[in-house]
């Protein structure tokens, strides 16, 4: 490592050495809550209702909500405090903001009544964050700037960088992805991906990806919840994004098989889904692919789902005295 680079990692003010840090979500002690709001105002707690699909750009997908109208931009917050609609919130409340805009619109059914069941999707337009000081901050920038601009690295410009830190402060779970064509599988991670209402499921794939490849050939999958213990043997799954199906001995599956493509699950494996894809479109580096659930086990009172957060702000909840029990790769 160069002597420069040495010295802005030991001046970055980050506590941890992994940029995201695995834990067990339900863990997690006093998570940030996120907020949509109107100039001072909270409109409502959105923190389950939606979904990180993009980080180049930054994009979240929300489901449609009763009496929320979804405008041409949206400001949220995140903040550590709890917080009531129509309630007015100090300056102070919020640790990070998020400014979007709406990039698509997509039809997923209706709801009762006749009405539209749609679902949003928003880019990323600018983020701002104190889980740092302005000065680790501006050392951070100085690092990706001159460090991260490696071939195959997707390289986070500018302010995208520190908008994808606030996305990843709130818990985001790891899954696996299972797809398979004659007894030939592939098993490889994402951690973006949601659920936005009860008969669909969004997931995002790197476009050029073998793994998006392979989904889009097959035009189904099956997505599984993992235990936390899994964490080291999931993040070593990433490699396979850009590998061929392969036959099963390949791979960490147990001896259980999904209830309708009869795929083999893998090991450590909570709860799935299986899914039957049904729209897709591209945005930036990404295919956002839209699914109906075909079926899914339903999950029991869980603990231990696998998630993980960025360093930044678990370097926060550390100073703020906050427990992680991260489990360290």
């Amino acid at each position: 490592m160069r002597l420069l680079q040495k010295l802005l990692t030991k001046l970055n003010g980050l506590h941890y050495t992994q940029e995201y840090l695995c834990f067990a979500k339900e863990s997690l002690s006093q998570p940030l809550h996120v907020y949509l709001v109107n100039d001072k105002c909270v409109i409502k707690d959105i923190t389950n209702q939606h979904a990180f699909v993009g980080y180049s750009p930054l994009v979240l997908a929300f489901p449609s909500l009763p009496g929320i109208v979804f405008p041409l931009s949206l400001r949220l917050i995140f903040s550590a405090r709890v917080l009531q609609p129509n309630e007015y919130f100090l300056k102070k409340d919020a640790l990070a903001t998020l400014e979007l805009r709406i990039i698509e619109e997509q039809l997923a059914g209706t709801q009762g009544a006749g009405r539209d069941n749609k679902i949003f999707f928003y880019e990323g337009v600018h983020g701002a964050h104190h889980f740092l000081s302005g000065f680790h901050q501006f050392i951070g920038r100085l690092n990706n700037d001159l460090y991260n601009k490696k071939p195959g690295n997707v390289f986070l410009h500018n302010n995208l960088y520190e908008q994808v830190k606030i996305a990843y402060a709130v818990p985001r779970g790891i899954s696996l992805i299972t797809v398979g064509k004659n007894d030939q599988f592939n098993l490889f991670p994402t951690d973006l991906h949601g659920q936005p209402d009860e008969d669909h499921y969004i997931i995002s794939l790197r476009i050029g990806g073998k793994a998006c490849e392979q989904v889009e050939a097959m035009g189904k999958l099956v997505i599984s919840q993992v235990h936390s213990d899994a964490c080291k043997m999931v993040y070593g799954l990433g490699k396979n994004h850009m590998q061929e199906l392969r036959s099963k001995d390949n791979f960490p599956f147990s001896g259980r098989l999904s209830e309708n493509f009869k795929w083999p699950l893998p090991e450590q494996a909570l709860s799935y889904r299986e899914l039957i894809l049904l729209d897709s479109f591209t945005y930036g580096i990404h295919r956002i692919l839209l699914f109906r659930i075909g079926f899914q086990q339903q999950p029991g009172a869980q603990t231990g789902t696998l998630a993980h957060i960025h360093n930044s702000f678990a370097t926060w909840r550390y100073k703020n005295r906050l427990p992680g029990n991260y489990l360290l790769r």
